[in-house]
């Protein structure tokens, strides 16, 4: 009897249900990175959100599905699988139901924090529950299958969220988190049997606890830079601090017998331009969506449900670059197609950055095709570098460190994105005349300036906060694909010479794995 299978065996699960229950689940907790985003101006005219406190009521989700990834992983992996995944869904579903009731964006922050370390638990389970449960012949599909629903939840996500919201307020988008993890715990339960591997690894709670204390202090030094000044005492201590604390978890690592994640692993070229490349990807994607949907309903003036499918030539030119990318790889090698596909992210970013309050949709067009269509071709061998550079035993851990680097890359793109649109937001509103309350008020978000401008007649607010905003929107953007170019420039670098590039060590100091090419 499979050990890692219990007590069900292979002829006694129903393969489809158990697909289909673990792909909700999936898309439940990778939507909710995206969805929110369409709710933000809703949520700043109610709750009275700064522009921090939006940044924060994103990133929290992000920021701490990030950092507990690897450890919930490893949890799941030893104490059940399906223990991870209804536990997860049922703190989810809580914790959703609990933020329809809140006012207060500090409450909603936390909160967002706690559907976090929920995700932790059940993304990680949801793939291995796959590949523990599905016989060899049907595995690959499986995963496809899984691999397809990850990527396409983010903007069905946006799609579901705006929709709602053309009926209800924010809370409505909660309320479908709620609905959308009540029927994956109930599909968990009747469907999915459970599977561990009880005794194979030892959990390492002080790298987890490093790995949160060091991405939290980056994250909040970072998104609280604007007010407190990028140049500041204070925010250089703080990043100086997570960039040491970081440095300790990788030392930590490097000694520890059963690691969250093994340093050693980025000798190998491939593996590490992989990691790198998913970072700057969606470092520049998440932080894009962040700042757009703002851009489109409080400057464009969209609904909702608009500014959702404003966006989806994103994904038309992201699916059709996505598929055609392996067959370019096959002829011309991976490197090529990689380097252009970020290089059509850094292209996209930039003609978007020229949006102002009087741009047309073509402006927007012309910046979204070049984004989806070098996100699907850089995506795919970045993800197969991952991948392939890892034996069979390892792919796990290789899915762990895909899956960590696009949280981690979307959770540092809201911070770092967020906080420059901030930024230049606050540099570039002229509040003078206004009452000190109604200034501060103002200088917080656009949401708050076009209401104060509203309520006393004073359109001449509206269109300076607009224009600043723009202002924003712009050094968000030129900084969002900067960070593709630094990916590009990494990958160039890393598989200058791929012929030398064939072995990298899976465990310290013993096995070495040659690269599949």
């Amino acid at each position: 009897m499979d050990q890692r299978l219990t007590p069900h065996s292979h002829t006694a699960v129903r393969h489809g249900a158990v697909l289909a229950v673990t792909c909700l689940a999936l898309a439940t907790v990778v939507s909710a990175m995206a969805s929110l985003n369409v709710a933000l101006p809703g949520i700043a005219r109610e709750t009275h959100a700064s522009q921090t406190q939006l940044s924060w009521i994103i990133d929290a989700y992000s920021l701490v599905f990030a950092a507990l990834l690897l450890l919930a992983a490893t949890l799941g992996d030893r104490f059940g699988r399906r223990k991870a995944l209804l536990g997860g869904l049922a703190v989810f579903a809580g914790a959703s139901a609990a933020a329809t009731f809140s006012l207060d964006p500090d409450v909603l922050i936390m909160l967002r924090g706690v559907l976090g370390i929920a995700a932790a638990f059940v993304m990680p389970a949801t793939l291995s529950t796959i590949t523990t449960t599905f016989p060899r012949e049907q595995r690959a599909r499986a995963v496809s299958v899984w691999a397809a629903v990850a990527g396409a939840s983010a903007v069905l996500g946006l799609l579901a969220s705006g929709a709602v919201l053309e009926a209800w307020s924010w809370r409505s988008v909660f309320w479908l988190n709620v609905v959308l993890a009540v029927v994956a715990f109930v599909g968990t339960y009747v469907f999915v049997p459970e599977s561990a591997e009880p005794g194979k690894r030892r959990v390492d709670v002080v790298g987890a606890v490093l790995t949160v204390i060091g991405l939290g202090i980056l994250v909040y030094s970072v998104i609280q830079a604007p007010e407190h000044g990028w140049a500041s005492t204070r925010t250089l201590a703080g990043v100086g601090a997570a960039l040491l604390v970081l440095a300790g978890f990788v030392a930590w690592e490097l000694r520890h017998p059963d690691p969250l994640l093994n340093p050693h692993l980025f000798r190998h070229k491939a593996f590490a331009a992989g990691t790198l490349s998913i970072t700057m990807q969606f470092f520049a994607f998440f932080g894009f969506i962040f700042v757009v949907m703002q851009y489109l309903q409080l400057v464009r003036g969209d609904s909702a449900l608009m500014a959702a499918v404003s966006v989806l030539p994103m994904s038309a030119a992201m699916i059709p670059s996505a598929r055609l990318a392996p067959k370019i790889a096959a002829r011309v090698g991976a490197r090529r197609p990689w380097l252009v596909g970020l290089v059509a992210v850094a292209v996209g970013l930039v003609v978007l950055a020229e949006l102002d309050t009087d741009s047309s949709y073509w402006l927007v067009l012309t910046g979204l095709v070049p984004l989806g269509a070098g996100m699907g071709l850089a995506m795919t061998p970045a993800t197969a570098a991952i991948t392939d550079a890892l034996p069979a035993r390892l792919q796990n851990v290789g899915s762990a460190v895909n899956d960590l680097s696009r949280e981690l890359g979307g959770a540092l793109g809201i911070a770092v994105l967020g906080s420059a649109l901030n930024a230049g937001y606050r540099d570039n509103l002229n509040v003078e005349g206004l009452p000190s309350s109604l200034s501060e008020a103002a200088r917080s978000s656009l949401a708050a300036a076009n209401v104060i401008g509203q309520r006393t007649g004073d359109t001449q607010l509206i269109d300076q906060a607009r224009d600043a905003f723009a202002s924003g929107l712009h050094l968000a953007l030129l900084t969002g694909s900067a960070a593709a170019v630094l990916g590009a420039i990494a990958v160039a670098v890393l598989l200058r010479r791929p012929g030398r590039n064939t072995v990298a060590p899976a465990a310290p100091g013993t096995e070495v794995v040659a690269a599949r090419r």
